[in-house]
């Protein structure tokens, strides 16, 4: 806590006190909801670990006020105005618990989506939005809201606000003049084409989030804290096209100086903090930063924010760095730092860092396969590397009644974490890794500069199974026979995969863990076989050092396949390929290469030809399960976990160890 003394001192919104300059940044709640707009019991367990883990201030996940004009199904998230008795009956379990932490929770109320509905949730209703404007994702037109429309929505943020307070929450954040949701929607000119007196001026456009403070003020006392979500800039470049760090393009949206003139408005209208981001649905990756955005990417906008106003500016945006954020509240950047996915992935992180024990954090990868991705695809928010996150009941770990030997063959990630958990339950790993280190593939893996949190896991990993003492054993090819030889009470075999390999003449190709790795040297011209995930993030890696990059793809897009699951770290992944200059050959295979020339024939007719020093493979892995075929039928208890029982990603090798190792008696 010395360290990073800054971090623990006290600090206020309006007249609710903080214990520490940490928050939880809202994320959406998706499944942690009950079919009368309540909180179900996993969400009140999901913010009570977070409370419990020494995190100042909660604020939920986006919980809607209307259910007239915007349509929500339930369950979806928390609504307290759509059952307010239930709603006030859960949520103060919810708070009451959260209390005795010493931390305080603020609901985030939200005006609606508007253009950017998520589809599967319009039904048959028409999306609505200030004017009749493109929606986001389909080929529909817009409905105007009505001023009548607009009045109901305002007196709901209200009434929400009113059974909030009642049910124990110490404020509101109002969701949003950010990311270009419904009210964002009505402040952002290229949005609005209004000529009534929520249209025009700046004024105008931010009358709607001036009534709605107005409304929840009046309900609840003019000493209620009430935040503003706000994004100072859109990164608009035009219609479901964002820009990237670093391009220059015209601002469509809402521009820095028009960003700063906002928030002064909203702050002289009475809002008690701004939790400060930038972005917009149409340029994602901004409010949602994948591993592609460098750390603390909010905190320029930030302190512009707080040289202009005066009250309390949270930061989000890959916080996760203690000294960094320490900097940025030393700095005057912000007054406190917001974490989002780094509490998914540990909801101890504040205790842990208060009492110097920084090595045991478990790192956020920002790969958003658990959080945002599964709740775009299949409305739950998990974590892919804390399988406990939102399930933090159903997943506790219990003591084992009979402590095992238990034999781990392989040490990535799944090894790893099967380890982890055996011993945490009180049985006895030993885990035997054929290489000299842990982590198996994801060494090559994180080699890229923008995938230094992929090493981080391994390091948390290492020191975990130091701490819990599970003997490893390194250079240890296991055969059948020296696995029975161990006579454990079971073995679990996480072996891995290996990359997929072909030869295309008589020059040598390699895979990219090799390159990766350093073991091959890459030519400055390079031909990267394979427009998957791997495939792409090597081509960006190579080319931030100056290569010359060509992807080959069979199918007609690059990230067909195995692309990630979050539609932010998609998208940008495919936008940088050619903002960095990387060329994309699609929808053609590369039939030979050899004396620097690489073949390639279109799917379509034609052939091309790639000068190329160095062929790269990145056409997927398979599994690596010989040993386990050797032994299932020689041993009475055998496990295939991971890569090895099916090639996929992180998450489900995380996920498949902690299940088995969980459950294992």
């Amino acid at each position: 806590m010395e360290k990073y003394a800054n971090l623990f001192d006290t600090v206020s919104i309006g007249k609710c006190k903080l214990k520490n300059r940490f928050a939880m940044a809202p994320m959406g709640p998706l499944g942690l909801g009950d079919s009368e707009g309540g909180f179900n019991q996993r969400g009140i367990d999901y913010y009570v670990e977070r409370a419990k883990g020494g995190t100042g201030l909660i604020i939920t996940g986006v919980t809607f006020v209307d259910n007239t004009v915007e349509k929500h199904d339930m369950p979806n998230t928390p609504c307290s105005t759509y059952n307010p008795v239930h709603f006030t009956r859960t949520a103060r379990e919810m708070t009451e618990r959260i209390h005795a932490y010493d931390a305080k929770v603020f609901l985030q109320l939200s005006g609606g989506f508007g253009r950017v509905t998520i589809p599967t949730n319009l039904g048959e209703h028409p999306p609505v939005a200030p004017s009749a404007i493109p929606h986001r994702w389909l080929d529909k037109t817009c409905r105007p809201l009505k001023k009548d429309e607009i009045r109901e929505i305002e007196k709901q943020f209200g009434e929400g606000a009113y059974h909030a307070k009642r049910a124990g929450f110490d404020g509101i954040e109002v969701h949003a003049v950010h990311e270009g949701y419904l009210i964002d929607q009505f402040a952002i000119s290229f949005f609005n084409h209004r000529t009534d007196e929520y249209g025009g001026s700046l004024e105008n456009r931010l009358r709607f989030a001036k009534e709605i403070l107005e409304e929840i003020k009046g309900k609840c006392g003019s000493d209620y804290p009430v935040a503003m979500r706000f994004s100072v800039k859109s990164f608009i470049k035009d219609w479901r096209v964002g820009g990237l760090p670093g391009e220059k393009f015209q601002e469509k949206g809402r521009d820095v100086e028009e960003g700063l003139e906002a928030a002064k408005l909203l702050v002289q209208y009475g809002y008690d903090a701004l939790d400060v981001d930038v972005g917009c649905y149409d340029a994602w990756w901004w409010n949602h930063p994948p591993m592609y955005q460098k750390k603390g990417l909010y905190i320029p906008y930030c302190k512009m924010v707080r040289d202009v106003v005066h009250v309390p500016i949270l930061c989000a945006g890959r916080m996760d760095n203690p000294d960094l954020s320490s900097k940025a509240v030393s700095d005057g950047a912000c007054d406190i730092v917001s974490l989002g996915r780094p509490l998914l992935a540990d909801p101890d992180y504040v205790n842990k860092l208060a009492a110097g024990e920084e090595k045991y954090i478990r790192p956020c990868l920002s790969c958003q396969e658990g959080c945002m991705g599964r709740i775009a695809s299949y409305s739950a928010i998990n974590c892919a590397v804390n399988p406990q996150a939102a399930r933090e009941r159903v997943e506790r770990l219990t003591p084992a009644l009979s402590p095992k030997k238990v034999a781990v063959i392989g040490g990535g990630v799944a090894g790893c974490e099967a380890a982890r958990v055996l011993a945490l339950r009180g049985h006895k790993p030993v885990i035997f890794e054929k290489s000299g280190k842990l982590g198996g593939n994801l060494i090559a893996g994180g080699m890229p500069s923008f995938k230094e949190d992929d090493h981080a896991l391994i390091r948390y990993y290492e020191n975990q199974l130091e701490r819990l003492r599970v003997p490893v054993y390194f250079n240890r090819q296991m055969t059948a026979q020296q696995v029975i030889d161990e006579k454990a009470d079971e073995v679990i075999v996480a072996t891995g995969s290996n990359p997929k390999l072909f030869r295309l003449g008589s020059s040598p190709v390699f895979p990219a863990a090799d390159v990766l790795l350093g073991k091959v040297k890459a030519g400055p011209k390079v031909a990267i076989i394979g427009g998957g995930l791997v495939g792409c993030e090597t081509a960006l890696h190579l080319r931030e050092q100056g290569r010359e990059v060509t992807i080959v793809e069979a199918l007609p897009k690059l990230l067909s396949v195995n692309a990630p699951l979050c539609s932010a770290n998609k998208d940008m992944l495919l936008a940088l390929i050619p903002f960095k200059g990387i060329k994309s050959i699609t929808g053609a295979k590369a039939t030979g290469y050899s004396a620097g020339r690489l073949t390639v024939e279109k799917n379509q007719g034609g052939t091309d030809t790639i000068d190329a020093d160095t062929v790269i493979l990145a056409v997927g892995y398979s599994s690596e399960n010989t040993l386990y075929s050797e032994i299932q039928r020689k041993l009475p208890r055998v496990h295939l976990i991971g890569d090895a029982r099916s090639v996929a990603n992180i998450m489900y090798a995380i996920w498949d160890a902690y299940e088995v190792a969980r459950t294992l008696e």
